[in-house]
């Protein structure tokens, strides 16, 4: 097939254009990331841990079941007590994350200060801040940026990825089934508001594989107290589902009772694979959800 150079023309211009849109969110985008990530790794003390490696991290007390050629025999000749010489773990740590991009998360109430697509992809991207800064490799599933590396290159590869406006999207969204890495942690961010049998199977998928790691789930506010009264149509963002009704009040009780139902589920999916779980609302400052998150990644199993 033979492609015109008017069609090349146009095809320049229009590539050209989609660049200079998602570079022109880029830089903000990475400096708010970047800002919000300072504020956490202010209040936190590193994710060093014991393991092999070259560097000295602390002595500890000999504890039973240490071997004997573990104890540092200078430390110990000071004191009373046996003590081990324990070295920093240096071995990158491969760290997943999945934010929903689905039409549901771009959902904002009238007093919030952001729609929920925007928080998940604002903690995204500060965590990958944090996490590559303490040497970590860190990917973003579902997009270019899903092999796992570590690095400000990769930073900017997620930040675009993330910049970038999907076509064609689903109402509602599932983390992919994606290859993880043994041992591996991630973290999925998203509102878990689709169905069922999509969401569930696919949350699982990661622990199968022995990868630990964090659900988060994202809400506007006016999701759970239900606020709305009187005669009101419900639309999802997508379009797909519309529902009118002359007493909306009257569907409160009802549908808190199946959003508590769907939170229950994602807790008790938590407890059953060792994974961890957060709700967290947009009118919420994001720093204290990144906060839980950092030390969750570092702390699960």
């Amino acid at each position: 097939m033979t492609i015109s150079p008017s069609e090349r023309a146009k095809s320049a211009v229009l590539l050209r254009r989609d660049s200079e849109k998602i570079a022109g969110s880029l830089p903000p985008l990475l400096a708010e990331a970047e800002r919000l990530a300072f504020t956490v790794a202010m209040g936190v003390h590193g994710r060093r841990r014991a393991g092999t490696g070259e560097n000295f991290w602390q002595y500890r007390r000999a504890m039973p079941g240490d071997v004997q050629t573990a104890v540092d025999w200078r430390r110990s000749a000071r004191s009373d007590q046996l003590y081990i010489r324990e070295m920093e773990w240096e071995a990158a740590q491969t760290v997943s994350i999945w934010a929903d991009d689905a039409a549901s998360m771009d959902y904002r109430g009238e007093k919030a200060p952001r729609s929920k697509r925007d928080r998940a992809v604002l903690l995204s991207l500060a965590l990958s801040v944090l996490l590559v800064k303490a040497g970590e490799r860190v990917a973003l599933l579902g997009t270019e940026a899903s092999m796992p590396r570590s690095g400000e290159k990769q930073l900017r590869r997620m930040a675009l990825a993330l910049a970038e406006e999907q076509e064609d999207r689903p109402d509602y969204g599932a983390p992919p089934k994606a290859k993880f890495e043994a041992s591996g942690r991630a973290v999925f961010l998203s509102d878990f508001m689709g169905a069922r049998d999509e969401v569930f199977p696919a949350l699982t998928h990661a622990a199968d594989r022995n990868v630990a790691g964090c659900f988060v789930q994202i809400v506007d506010e006016t999701e759970e107290v239900f606020p709305f009264d009187g005669r009101t149509i419900f639309r999802s963002m997508g379009g797909s589902v519309e529902f009118e009704t002359q007493r909306a009040r009257a569907l409160r009780e009802a549908y808190q009772e199946r959003l508590a139902e769907r939170r229950a589920a994602l807790e008790t999916m938590a407890r059953r694979t060792g994974w961890r779980c957060l709700v967290h609302r947009t009118s919420e400052s994001p720093r204290k959800a990144l906060l839980w998150l950092y030390m969750a990644i570092g702390g699960v199993r």
